[in-house]
């Protein structure tokens, strides 16, 4: 009988060139089952590379007009599988997508009585397909979500105006919950960069030192951004500020070649120059069609900084950034793939941090490079997905001063040179396991996840400090700080985490997820324990409505960047009379290790609401509350009882001793109001406002190098931004190969603290705040085809209104200039040609 049956069942042959591009489906019968009447419907979905696709919205409807059968509505699971019974057998039309794909509409199935099985194949959306009738799947409301989630596709990335729309960095702040401070510096959720996981490709990218984002890459190569919050999986552990995870291009079947920006251009920034150029290729397709692919970005960034405050000569600076990503993906069997990544970096930055308040002898000429590999399997067997894999990073960077001369603050700026030489190298190995176990049920269903995951950290360097002064406009000495001790230092750290989570589907409309989590390093030698508790609720008849919510306990990694400073110099700092008399004796600043150490914690919990308002507009209203203890931080010990100082300090002068412990309290409340639609295939708009305070106990970190006298270190974090209002879009127009394309940001000025001439901090750390922040970008952009080979060329302006957005100011009380604003960036106009290969 299976037999009889077989080629009945299969799919409609899918005509045409740009649709057989888009989507495929594989359909196969089983023998039907002793019970009659009853259809089962099981499957699978996976990409073009036969990699399984989660959370792909699936929806089942009979082909002809049957009021009396409903549609069927479920989700793929974390191995791509999905599941449903149905009572009567037929002809029905399936549907598939997920935001990031291209839509799988209305595909025929034949269902018969007992088991069927079918494989639905998404494709993931590329920019600038010839087809007119794309369909890319728009937003939904995810019910298998229990924690906020905001996702950037490639499309997003590389459509929405931003200034330097090459740097990957500048691109996170058009999620909403991410600022960018003035440096750069990105800040998820009212934490510090350290405190945001970041992932390529499942593994961890952070710097092995700082905790920071240090790579960079091609903003091309990316898939796909997500920024996970709140109550975190059990899955996500270092990261109490979130996960930022980022997934980049493997290729496919078709040989694909892109440039952008291939060009140089002028600019008249006092008088003419080669502005900032950033040459990007990519070449991507198949070694063996079928069996093995990949994907290599080059991204090159030449900056030319020119300051309008410094005099003809000294007014600028130059440097060269080059990044290679290299992605490949080998199908050993259909259900055995394994993945490689291999990125690196390098950077040569002279005359770096060149300022209107930094003039050349004060800066430094930077080096930098990067070396990263990582190697993951996937082997799917009896409805489990097992990925086991491994990643090395290792990191080196250069520090060189103009020269010997002390560093002085001035009310007016800096002057001198600058008095760190460094050379730094880190690394990390990652290695990961984790499981995905097949459905099963009791009291609902039920999908476990377990996982493992080991990281080996090290760390070293050698460091020479000078030294730097405080002085009045007139010269005059005030204060000289000066260092001790050896520099030369090397650290390494282990960490073990390990979890369990549950996704329990109680009912329809209700779903649960669970999970435990443990972590344990060498240094803090604790085991530390961290429940996850979410929910998705759908009331019934309210299908396009989903409350979510939950609460977690998150510690994150312990930092070297903050436990090395015991090991480190220590500053001398020696106070000066008018007449240039030594002012009693001299201070030794001394850090010491900490005793019966915990790894900061962090409670988290959070509520939302989410409405699918229409087909492609949908509205998100969500409250993030974060409040974390035992954060590291170091406290003067001067008026306790005053320990031993760890290392010999110079006989005339007097230690203080700065202990490590676990005295920070951090606070973020949140919420946020995201409204979203999407229209004619990839156009779409976005409008998000945020209400929300990040405060803190230890708003400045204690180092050796920090220059301040810190008293009272409690107040708003310098990333505090009480309201911020973001939107975005890529909309048609009136011509059908014209697009236009905007960014709005508008925000409170970041706080920052008045000092006076002697480096010590006046009033309330972080009391004043920049002027507020308002930027417009818009740009415009039209494909076409030349000579057989499709570009896009866009052209726009960036502040369209040039508002002044000022980063620098001066602080210092004593200055006559004191809180004038420098810096930000005037009204900049912009072109962009991306050759996007042949037709």
């Amino acid at each position: 009988m299976a037999a009889s049956f077989s080629n009945q069942f299969l799919p409609e042959t899918v005509r045409g060139k740009h649709r057989s591009l888009l989507l495929s489906v594989l359909l196969a019968i089983g023998l039907p089952s002793e019970s009659r009447g009853q259809v089962g419907l099981g499957g699978r979905v996976t990409d073009e590379n036969n990699v399984p696709v989660s959370d792909v919205r699936i929806v089942l409807r009979p082909a002809a007009e049957s009021p009396h059968i409903p549609a069927v509505q479920m989700l793929s699971n974390s191995t791509g599988e999905f599941r449903c019974r149905l009572d009567i057998p037929g002809h029905y039309l399936a549907s598939a997508e997920r935001e990031g794909y291209f839509r799988l509409q209305d595909q025929p199935l034949l269902l018969v009585e007992g088991e069927n099985q079918v494989v639905l194949v998404l494709n993931h959306q590329r920019q600038l397909v010839e087809s007119l009738d794309v369909q890319y799947s728009p937003p939904t409301v995810d019910f298998e979500q229990t924690h906020p989630k905001t996702t950037l596709t490639n499309n997003q990335v590389l459509d929405i105006p931003y200034p330097t729309t090459q740097d990957l960095r500048n691109a996170m702040r058009l999620m909403p919950g991410v600022v960018q401070d003035s440096l750069g510096g990105i800040h998820a959720n009212g934490g510090s960069e350290e405190q945001v996981l970041f992932t390529l490709d499942g593994f961890t990218v952070n710097d092995p030192l700082t905790g920071r984002f240090q790579s960079r890459l091609s903003v091309e190569s990316i898939r796909s951004m997500e920024l996970n919050k709140g109550n975190l999986p059990a899955e996500y552990g270092k990261g109490s500020a979130g996960v930022l995870s980022l997934k980049t291009d493997t290729g496919d079947d078709t040989v694909r070649y892109l440039g952008t920006n291939f060009m140089p251009g002028l600019e008249h920034r006092k008088g003419l120059i080669i502005g900032d150029w950033t040459p990007r290729f990519t070449l991507s397709g198949p070694i063996r069609k079928g069996r093995v692919w990949f994907s290599d970005n080059i991204d090159a960034r030449y900056t030319k900084t020119v300051i309008d405050e410094l005099p003809a000569g000294q007014d600028r600076s130059s440097s060269w950034r080059l990044s290679n990503l290299l992605r490949n993906q080998i199908n050993l069997t259909p259900s055995n793939i394994l993945s490689t990544d291999f990125l690196i970096n390098h950077l040569n930055a002279p005359r770096s941090r060149l300022s209107a308040l930094d003039p050349i002898q004060t800066t430094v000429d930077q080096r930098a490079r990067q070396f990263f590999l990582g190697i993951k399997d996937q082997v799917y067997f009896g409805g489990k997905l097992l990925e086991i894999g491994y990643a090395v990073n290792r990191t080196f960077s250069r520090t060189i001063p103009q020269g010997q001369a002390f560093y002085s603050y001035t009310p007016d700026g800096r002057e001198g040179n600058y008095f760190v030489d460094a050379v730094q190298k880190g690394g990390r190995d990652q290695w990961l396991a984790n499981l995905f176990l097949p459905t099963f049920s009791l009291a609902g269903s039920h999908q476990l996840k377990v996982g493992l995951d080991l990281d080996r950290l090290h760390y070293w360097q050698d460091i020479r400090r000078t030294g730097y002064e405080f002085r009045q406009l007139d010269g005059t000495l005030l204060n000289r700080v000066t260092f001790e001790g050896n520099g030369l230092l090397k650290y390494s750290n282990f960490e073990v985490s390990s979890f369990l989570q549950d996704s329990w589907k109680v009912r329809p409309g209700l779903l649960l997820q669970l999970g435990l989590r443990q972590d344990w390093d060498r240094i803090v030698h604790r085991f530390h324990l961290s429940p996850r508790l979410g929910f998705s609720w759908a009331a019934f008849g309210l299908e396009r409505t989903k409350i979510s919510g939950g609460y977690s306990i998150v510690y994150d990694a312990t930092p070297l960047t903050v436990l090395v400073q015991a090991q480190d110099q220590y500053a001398v700092r020696a106070s000066f009379n008018p007449d240039g008399s030594l002012q009693g004796s001299p201070i030794a600043t001394v850090y010491a290790g900490g005793q019966n150490l915990r790894a900061p914690r962090y409670r988290n919990w959070n509520v939302g609401l989410e409405q699918e308002l229409s087909r492609q507009l949908y509205i998100r209203a969500a409250y993030l509350n974060k409040r974390g203890r035992q954060g590291f931080t170091y406290s003067n010990l001067l008026e306790s009882t005053l320990p031993p100082s760890p290392v010999p300090v110079p006989s005339d002068a007097t230690a203080v001793v700065y202990r490590l412990g676990n005295g920070r309290r951090d606070t973020f409340d949140s919420f946020e109001l995201t409204t979203r639609q999407v229209f004619k295939g990839r156009h779409e708009w976005l409008f998000s406002y945020t209400r929300s305070r990040a405060l803190s106990s230890a708003v400045l970190d204690f180092g050796v190098e920090n220059p301040f006298l810190i008293h009272d270190n409690v107040g708003p974090m310098p990333w505090d931004s009480p309201h911020r209002v973001l939107s975005w879009g890529y909309l048609p127009t009136f011509w059908p190969k014209w697009a236009v394309s905007y960014l709005l940001e508008a925000r409170s000025g970041f706080p920052f603290s008045i000092q006076d001439q002697d480096g010590g901090l006046v009033g309330s750390v972080n009391s004043h705040r920049f002027p507020s922040f308002f930027e417009l970008d818009v740009h415009f952009e039209r494909s076409f085809v030349f000579r057989g080979q499709r570009l896009a060329f866009r052209f726009g302006a960036n502040n369209l209104t040039n508002h002044s957005n000022p980063n620098v100011v001066i602080n210092v009380i004593d200055s006559p200039r004191f809180l004038s604003f420098f810096g930000g960036s005037d009204r900049t106009f912009n072109f962009r040609i991306r050759w996007l290969g042949r037709k």
